[in-house]
């Protein structure tokens, strides 16, 4: 499922009064993609990753805070030291030529991408832990407004990642100051307990300084979710810390099943763990 990545940007314009007709909601598109009106270029492997530059913030892409579906998300006022991994996914022709958040028009075959926290504009290195495959992209919009994903890229910069065919793809965004004029190094492949040479998707649902709260969860999950549930203990003797992850995942799908069964408990937001 694509969300409009534009609700924000449209909804703070209404609410100052600078446009008219805005609509009264977003809309939800089931498939996206090339399109004839949109055809790609002759070589989007030549298309440049973006360069970082040193820009003025977007007027109105950077409230402190703004709602979306009835949630509410925070922005961050610099993006130095930003560092996360989590589920990528890209939107494409359905959203070609509209308004990002930051004003400027998408482009589906720029190296750009949505985030739901990050200034705007700021720019980032994305990495597909799959496939260790880097690109440099340029953040100028709002989203992805979709549980348990981090970032939305672009038609372009999915394909370069290889995410194009399973439509999400687990990922690493990592900052970079727009002063620096070179991509960083792409990070090492992760490092995984059983060998598979893949990363692991987990979601945490819970923390405890109490073994005993930890375990209770955990017995409560696997009965209610038949799914495997783990108890990943805290380096720190001085302050352990007993996290509560369902997993591994197989799929970013089955994740989200999950996510939706653990709302049904009571248990909202799990936060999406990548090893």
């Amino acid at each position: 499922m694509r969300l409009n990545r534009f609700v924000l940007i449209g909804t703070l314009i209404c609410l100052v009064g600078m446009i008219a007709g805005c609509s009264t909601g977003p809309r939800i598109s089931e498939r996206d993609g090339v399109s004839r009106e949109h055809p790609p270029p002759p070589d989007m492997a030549a298309i440049p990753d973006a360069t970082p530059t040193d820009e003025p913030k977007s007027r109105y892409g950077n409230p402190a805070s703004y709602v979306v579906f009835g949630k509410r998300y925070n922005t961050l006022p610099v993006s130095r030291g930003y560092t996360a991994r989590g589920i990528a996914s890209w939107y494409g022709s359905k959203f070609h030529g509209q308004r990002t958040s930051s004003g400027e028009p998408y482009d589906m075959y720029a190296m750009t991408a949505a985030h739901t926290a990050l200034p705007l504009p700021s720019y980032v290195q994305v990495t597909n832990l799959k496939n260790n495959r880097s690109v440099v992209v340029k953040i100028n919009d709002r989203g992805p407004f979709h549980d348990n994903r981090l970032i939305d890229l672009s038609y372009t910069a999915a394909w370069k990642l290889g995410i194009i065919g399973e439509g999400t793809g687990l990922v690493e965004v990592a900052a970079i100051d727009s002063d620096k004029q070179e991509p960083l190094a792409p990070i090492p492949s992760v490092k995984l307990k059983k060998g598979t040479g893949l990363p692991e998707l987990f979601l945490q649902v819970g923390a405890f300084g109490s073994p005993q709260n930890a375990q209770r969860l955990k017995r409560r999950l696997e009965e209610r979710l038949q799914a495997g549930v783990l108890i990943e203990d805290s380096d720190n003797p001085d302050h352990p810390v007993y996290r509560v992850q369902v997993g591994p995942i197989a799929s970013v799908e089955l994740a989200d099943y999950l996510s939706q069964r653990l709302g049904q408990l009571g248990i909202q937001d799990p936060h999406v763990v990548i090893r």
